[in-house]
């Protein structure tokens, strides 16, 4: 894998949505640089950030389809992590500064399934949580992580996240391994410090985490760097999504030739088909007759569809 893309080719207009399986050690702009450099892709976002250490799904998004990248933000995600209990990190994993988080000696703790089952049931559902220094948020213009990197602490206001379900992988002295999933929002080193506190050793941190699902896309569908740097341009395109599988929760609608013209031109039209109910408000996937993805449009008040996002080809 080659952590340093280089202009090797020229630039080309491809759109699509790759499922990468990001490996650790880089960050997830790193990984999106490669992933372009591989490509040769003239546009590429991502779709919501992994941190360093952190694998597992980060679709990467070419072309037309980088418009639509903001439809996974609000997904759910599913995690497997693995906690070491008793210690607290600076950064709430094991690139942090580690020390015991309390007066018992981690060797010394001792856990039973019942305990840990009863403390992560607590986590279910709504809860509070404040967001890590080592974040992305930000604080007059800049990231966290570049306040807590020169040791100033900001204070962060709590705020509300989902936990659908935690389950027990494996439980062995004080290394616990957990499956996360989660609504939007979720930091998962501030959710593995506070089962430690709730377990009563003072915290945890985390030496493992992996995303293996994100709203419904699986790892075994993903790709990693050096499976993608193996193949050939023409076998790299082909696993490539279209921009649309990123919306394929919205209903859709089919538009006729003149109604598709009018919306390209960025006219609200009446004139389409749904095999969906569609209400004020939605956003709706906009095709032509020849099954060709139009962009989204929004349904508004009078039963007609408004333009919000348009493909350009």
């Amino acid at each position: 894998m080659n952590l340093n893309p280089k202009p090797e080719r020229i630039k080309r207009p491809i759109s699509g949505v790759l499922l990468l399986d990001k490996p650790p050690g880089i960050s997830s702009n790193q990984a999106l640089q490669i992933a372009k450099r591989i490509f040769a892709a003239r546009k590429a976002g991502h779709t919501g950030t992994l941190d360093p250490m952190a694998t597992g799904m980060l679709p990467i998004c070419f072309g037309e389809a980088t418009k639509f990248a903001s439809a996974l933000l609000g997904a759910d995600k599913t995690y497997e992590a693995t906690l070491r209990l008793g210690y607290i990190s600076t950064t709430g994993d094991a690139d942090g500064e580690l020390s015991v988080a309390s007066d018992i000696e981690p060797h010394d703790l001792v856990f039973s399934l019942p305990q840990v089952e009863a403390a992560l049931k607590s986590f279910i559902g709504r809860i509070m949580q404040v967001p890590p220094m080592y974040s992305a948020l930000k604080h007059h213009g800049k990231p966290m992580y570049t306040y807590a990197r020169k040791g100033v602490e900001i204070e962060r206001q709590s705020r509300a996240v989902i936990i659908h379900d935690i389950s027990i992988e494996a439980l062995q002295g004080n290394e616990l391994s957990i499956r996360v999933k989660c609504g939007t929002g979720t930091y998962i080193r501030t959710l593995a410090e506070d089962i430690g506190k709730a377990l009563g050793c003072g915290g945890a941190y985390l030496t493992f985490l992996r995303r293996s699902i994100l709203d419904g896309f699986y790892l075994s569908q993903a790709y990693t760097l050096d499976d993608l740097e193996t193949k050939a341009m023409q076998e790299r395109d082909h696993c490539l999504l279209p921009a649309d599988i990123l919306m394929r929760n919205f209903p859709a609608a089919t538009l006729k030739p003149p109604a598709a013209m009018s919306l390209l031109q960025g006219r609200t039209i009446a004139d389409y088909v749904s095999e969906e109910r569609l209400g004020e408000g939605q956003r709706i996937r906009l095709y032509d007759q020849a099954n060709r993805f139009l962009g989204l449009g929004e349904m508004m008040a009078g039963g007609e569809i408004a333009p919000r996002r348009l493909i350009a080809e």
